[in-house]
């Protein structure tokens, strides 16, 4: 089992990787073949699409999701979608067509592939020993998140190069190549759940997102700040590119902060499947939020400085592998099954849903109110959602305590 779940995480680095290197190619091809400027964000407004509307459609996939099998089937049409744009550009001509059609097919495979994957791996894990899946989980995030370091240079080079439709050939090779090597990944066997899960209270085989978050307090208080921090993630993207605009250094801010906050949260994430499993899973959940909406606030204090923005958007690279990693593993211990899937795909849907909303409107938001403004009041929220996280989790396990024990705790405090 060990080695399918080598297999997962390979897989995860290998899309990730193709992902990111043809994120520049994709743009310039769209522009080169259409002429026009307004065509280069269609394959990912489209991609986008199928992920925000997954929790009503992919609803009754998500149970079948559960092998290797079911994955390669996945990425062959993620890998499908990803060749329609090379396709067109030797054959006939790339248009607006085919440009939201390739978002569509590989954006749907792709939201429902994400959690699954996730959702397997828990799986496997728990056929492995006790304390598998966040170890397994935080590795996985750890090969996402190592190819941001490489892959965007060695994309930008091999575009310089001349090679932008090959790069896209290369992607859905990727994504074709994941496709037969997890394969062969089983089936994991069916684990007893720690708790009886919703499908099972409720009669149903399809398990929503809303009824998994009303029963589960402690995901729902992660994967809302999830959320939050995806919809604000436009403050440090475009908040940075647009303030180093204002104080004369285009470029400058935004590649010095993604510097800091790269080479942080790829160190940390070698470290913690190390730690993980000794790390309280709430705090690990909520603290990195707080964190990461300080070092926001700090970022306009320091601006211009370079090294005070790397040092500050550093600092959140710390943070955000802990508040990921922690929630993957609140997911992995307190679900199975149905509702694991449903849990991870909550996670997806408002964290990279939220982040496609607030890119989309942070523009504007900005242009409203200036952008030191806005990074200010989008780490605000940040830190006033981790506030209230932890109290509204304070209240809820006093209110879950029997009568009885909170008496003795009463009678402790007073010595009567």
């Amino acid at each position: 089992m060990r080695r399918h779940l080598v297999t997962l995480t390979a897989s995860t680095f290998v899309t990730w990787t193709g992902q990111r290197i043809t994120a520049v190619a994709l743009p310039l091809v769209a522009i080169e073949q259409t002429g026009d400027a307004w065509t280069t964000g269609l394959v990912g407004g489209f991609a986008g699409l199928p992920l925000l509307t997954s929790a009503w459609w992919g609803r009754g996939l998500r149970g079948r999701l559960t092998s290797g099998r079911s994955l390669a089937v996945l990425l062959v049409i993620q890998a499908a979608g990803l060749a329609l744009v090379p396709l067109a550009a030797v054959t006939t001509e790339v248009n607006a067509v085919v440009l939201c059609a390739s978002g569509l097919v590989s954006g749907a495979a792709a939201a429902l592939l994400g959690p699954a994957q996730r959702a397997v791996t828990a799986d496997l894990s728990e056929d492995v020993g006790p304390g598998v899946g966040p170890k397994a989980l935080a590795w996985q995030d750890m090969a996402h998140r190592t190819s941001m370091i490489f892959a965007p240079p060695l994309g930008a080079w091999l575009v310089a190069a001349g090679h932008a439709v090959p790069m896209l050939w290369c992607e859905a090779a990727g994504a074709a190549l994941a496709a037969v090597a997890v394969a062969g990944v089983p089936r994991a066997s069916q684990a007893p759940a720690a708790a009886p899960p919703v499908a099972e209270r409720a009669g149903s085989r399809s398990v929503s997102m809303s009824a998994v978050l009303r029963s589960r307090p402690d995901l729902a208080v992660g994967i809302g700040l999830a959320g939050i921090g995806g919809v604000c993630w436009f403050g440090f993207t475009l908040g940075l590119t647009l303030l180093g605009a204002e104080l004369g250094r285009p470029g400058e801010l935004i590649a010095a902060g993604m510097a800091g906050y790269g080479v942080t949260t790829v160190a940390v994430s070698f470290v913690l499947p190390v730690v993980i499993n000794r790390i309280p899973r709430l705090p690990a959940v909520i603290v990195p939020w707080a964190v990461f909406g300080l070092a926001y606030m700090a970022l306009p204090v320091v601006a211009p400085s370079l090294a005070g923005i790397a040092l500050v958007a550093a600092v959140g690279g710390v943070a955000m592998p802990f508040g990921i990693a922690g929630l993957n593993a609140l997911i992995t211990e307190q679900t199975s099954g149905d509702e694991r899937r449903a849990a991870f795909t909550a996670e997806t849907v408002l964290h990279n849903g939220g982040a496609s909303v607030g890119l989309l409107a942070g523009g504007a938001i900005i242009g409203l109110f200036g952008s030191a403004p806005v990074i200010l009041v989008t780490g605000l929220l940040q830190v006033v959602a981790a506030v209230c996280a932890a109290f509204w989790v304070r209240v809820g396990r006093r209110a879950s305590e029997p009568a009885g024990d909170r008496g003795q705790h009463v009678t402790a405090r007073t010595g009567s």
